[in-house]
């Protein structure tokens, strides 16, 4: 595995981008907070490294989080909040009901953030976009400066969340169709999938493809049975890859052999176009690592609100 000091190299590479990724946001900056609470982002870095300390998991659970949040009308904390009489939560949404986890980590984290900095000044947004960045660092993975800057909505669509978030049984065309309508190529499609080396998915996720599908290592199928019966057990757990709590290229090294657990991941390696970025990411963690955290920049920018158009939450479940 490639040091944490080589993975953080990606880091100046990121820098490479955030001049495209501000002139689309330009109010974005790494240095939003730097006067108004520079003690901002140690508190999230502290309370995010506690949690996946106690919890190993949680990591993998905070960065979906944010990826959750960005796929459904941008990167506005919209995933967060509660159901209420004008809001229909995200929560609820097929794709993340009894699935999505890590929001009292997130209530805490906003509890510690506005402790700090003596109000609130920092959007529930923004701390999913760094809670994220620092889960992936906790657990071994790249480093990136996070743009900082968003705002919070004050509104929720599950039906939205139900159109946009990709379901783990879609094949390539369909996967690089639903990223490209979020503004993301195929090269931002296989590094944000590599997200999957860390955590676990639930059996109905993968049941089909271990009992239906033939791109499938028989043996892998075999021991995945065990725990994944054809009925029942739908919310057991399977690892997406053998070191689910390391931030590491073994999801991609797991798609070459057949080895992905969903069938959305081994489409990435199946004998389409994306099969070559696979290869190449199963070898060399240092290019995995730099266009992994690129990739987290630009997602990070889709459909931001900032200045007056959204708010800063008191509490990240409800509107203020």
């Amino acid at each position: 595995m490639v040091s944490r000091t080589i993975f953080c190299l990606s880091a100046f590479l990121v820098l490479s981008v955030l001049a495209t990724s501000a002139s689309s946001s330009e109010e974005l900056s790494p240095y939003y907070y730097y006067h108004v609470c520079p003690q901002a982002l140690p508190a999230i870095k502290r309370v995010v490294e506690a949690a996946v300390c106690k919890e190993r998991r949680m990591g993998a659970s905070l960065l979906r989080l944010h990826f959750h949040d960005c796929f459904v009308n941008g990167c506005d904390a919209s995933v967060l909040l509660d159901s209420s009489p004008t809001i229909d939560s995200e929560k609820f949404a097929i794709p993340n009901n009894n699935s999505l986890r890590g929001f009292e980590v997130v209530d805490q984290i906003k509890l510690e953030v506005d402790k700090v900095c003596g109000r609130p000044v920092v959007s529930c947004a923004d701390i999913l976009a760094v809670a994220a960045r620092d889960s992936v660092v906790a657990l071994g993975g790249p480093t990136w400066p996070v743009l900082l800057g968003r705002k919070d909505s004050t509104t929720a669509s599950r039906d939205q969340a139900n159109k946009d978030l990709p379901p783990p049984f879609l094949d390539l065309p369909a996967l690089i169709s639903n990223f490209k309508r979020q503004g993301l190529n195929e090269r931002d499609l296989v590094a944000l999938s590599g997200g999957h080396t860390i955590g676990p998915a639930q059996c109905f996720t993968f049941r089909d493809r271990i009992y239906n599908k033939t791109n499938i290592d028989p043996k892998f199928a075999d021991q995945l049975k065990s725990s994944c019966p054809l009925k029942g057990g739908d919310s057991n757990l399977a690892p997406l890859d053998p070191t689910p709590v390391q931030f590491d290229v073994a999801y991609f090294d797991s798609l070459v052999k057949k080895r992905g657990l969903l069938p959305s991941d081994q489409a990435l390696f199946n004998g389409g176009s994306t099969d070559g970025l696979v290869k190449a990411y199963s070898s060399n963690a240092k290019a995995f690592g730099a266009d992994f955290a690129r990739s987290m920049v630009k997602m990070g920018n889709i459909k931001i609100l900032t200045g007056e158009q959204g708010q800063v939450r008191l509490n990240c479940r409800k509107p203020n």
